[in-house]
């Protein structure tokens, strides 16, 4: 059985799933589109020219006609788990005869990380969606059967977010949405925040916040231009201190939930865009009250189509297990040369590459199909080595971010244990942990944390061959590694623009699939 899964709205993609396995997922945020894109005709395009055979199902991910959770659905809609959430009808695509599947969007969440862990499926878990709009616990029997527990807390993420907007002068009240991009700022800026508790003033404003019962928009910065955090600037000290102990209400609502009621001892699953808030996933992980802990690496909306999809084979043959790999994106297109006239062009030697990046030299690598998820791992990169503060500055001026932002690392799995806290693996980047070397400097955030990736050589053998090599010639097998991303938009995935990007931005060099290139002296 063929599924091809849609998803709409922002963070749109399209998946294929062939008899239990993920074909590609193609966001229509990458190859330089802006980020959180709509789905494009040129996602559809590829997708198509992708298959081989035209799908038997046509999944859509259910989702709302117009721009809030509330307003009127789409398909299935947003809201809801249990069979009315699910709807099944004969249709047509391109002149053949399919089945049209769709359920909500809240279901394409709890589905995802369901279908893409690698537990056992005849046991029950827990649930947890977090992201913009919903806040819940669920639990998922033996048969895959969803149960709602409880709402925790209504609109965590946009209520997280929604700090950074309060304090941000640039941020309008006029404004109609949170803006997405906030969540990552504020999750960097937390670490900022000193060890002092929540004053009178900070907890009055939280109060407030996580009680809105309506959908948060800029109009609510209106409301609370008395407090002292209204407009005080995102870089203050009491801002930082602000956004930690906004983080720390919103995580504690959560878990004193769990503690109360999650008693089973099952496993927990977790999705929604609050699933790539790397404090929170460690905590998790960290609580004892689960025995294991699974995140999927596209726990936002960019994983929709994809859970959507194993929805669709869940209803239709019983099964939701996922046979997936995280390099199941688009081909990097080489779609323009680089000039021979000015550009030294040769085969890869990990080695040299090696060697020109303990030389200081960054470059941008883009090897395979890109990464499903947002975040880059090891084959939509800018690499660097990750000894120096002044490589932090500079990848951030490459990136264009702001200083505050830290660099995170990629490193040997087998390795991770000698330098950063607890060793565990963490393939897809979603958990802090704490760095135990002072040798790191360009990937220590000033918490003293970084942002791990972990590689296992059999998961992508061409990254583990660099970073091998370059921990023969440095004593470290970790590298800086950031998005290989115009700001503002998704991985770059074609030659012309990453020549563009290069020279515009100031890389030293290239490996672009078996090539190595560098500028001529």
């Amino acid at each position: 059985m063929l599924i091809l899964s849609l998803k709409e709205g922002h963070d749109g993609a399209i998946a294929a799933v062939k008899d239990g396995k993920l074909l590609f997922s193609l966001e229509a945020e990458k190859d330089s589109f802006s980020r959180y894109s709509t789905l494009t005709a040129e996602t559809f395009a590829v997708a198509a020219d992708r298959l081989d055979e035209q799908p038997d199902v046509i999944a859509v991910s259910g989702w709302i006609k117009g721009t809030q959770a509330t307003d009127q659905p789409s398909r299935a809609g947003y809201f809801g788990v249990g069979e009315s959430s699910i709807t099944d009808e004969a249709g047509r695509f391109f002149g053949k005869n399919v089945r049209v599947f769709s359920s909500t969007h809240e279901r394409s969440h709890i589905m995802t990380s369901y279908g893409m862990s690698a537990f056992p499926q005849d046991q029950a878990f827990y649930s947890l969606v977090w992201e913009g709009n919903i806040g819940s616990f669920y639990r998922i029997d033996e048969y895959g059967r969803v149960t709602h527990l409880q709402e925790v807390l209504n609109y965590p993420g946009n209520k997280y977010s929604y700090g950074f907007a309060l304090a941000d002068p640039e941020y309008s009240p006029h404004e109609e949405f949170v803006r997405f991009q906030d969540a990552g700022k504020q999750m960097a800026l937390s670490g900022f925040a000193d060890a002092r508790p929540a004053g009178r003033a900070e907890q009055e404003a939280i109060d407030f916040i996580l009680g809105q019962r309506e959908v948060i928009t800029g109009s609510l910065k209106n409301r609370m231009a008395d407090s002292p955090f209204h407009n005080i600037g995102v870089e203050t000290q009491a801002y930082k201190n602000f956004a930690a102990h906004l983080s720390d209400a919103i995580f504690n609502r959560f878990h004193t939930y769990a503690r109360e009621h999650l008693v089973e001892g099952l496993p927990l699953l977790i999705s929604g865009g609050c699933g790539l808030n790397c404090e929170w996933n460690r905590r998790w992980r960290e609580c004892g009250l689960f025995p294991a802990v699974f995140v999927p690496p596209c726990p936002n909306d960019s994983g929709s189509a994809i859970g959507t999809a194993i929805d669709a084979q869940h209803f239709y043959t019983g099964s939701a297990a996922l046979d997936w790999d995280v390099y199941t994106g688009g081909e990097f297109v080489e779609d323009l040369p680089f000039d021979p006239r000015r550009y030294e062009i040769r085969p890869v030697s990990h080695d040299e590459v090696a060697r020109y990046l303990r030389d200081g030299n960054i470059i941008g690598w883009a090897r395979g199909r890109w990464e499903i998820g947002p975040r880059a791992l090891g084959n939509r990169s800018i690499l660097a080595a990750p000894f120096t503060e002044e490589t932090t500055r500079r990848l951030n001026k490459i990136k264009q971010r702001e200083s505050y932002r830290p660099i995170a690392p990629i490193c040997l799995e087998q390795d991770a244990g000698r330098w950063f806290g607890g060793g565990v693996p963490d393939p897809y980047m979603l958990y802090f942990s704490q760095v135990e070397s002072d040798e790191l400097r360009a990937v220590t955030h000033v918490d003293g944390t970084a942002r791990t990736q972990t590689v296992d050589p059999t998961a992508n053998p061409e990254m583990a061959e660099l970073l091998t090599r370059f921990g023969e010639l440095t004593g470290f097998s970790v590298l800086c590694n950031t998005s290989l991303n115009y700001s503002g938009r998704g991985f770059i995935n074609r030659t012309s623009d990453l020549i563009a990007y290069g020279e515009l931005h100031g890389l030293d060099g290239y490996v672009v699939n078996g090539t190595f290139i560098t500028p001529r002296q």
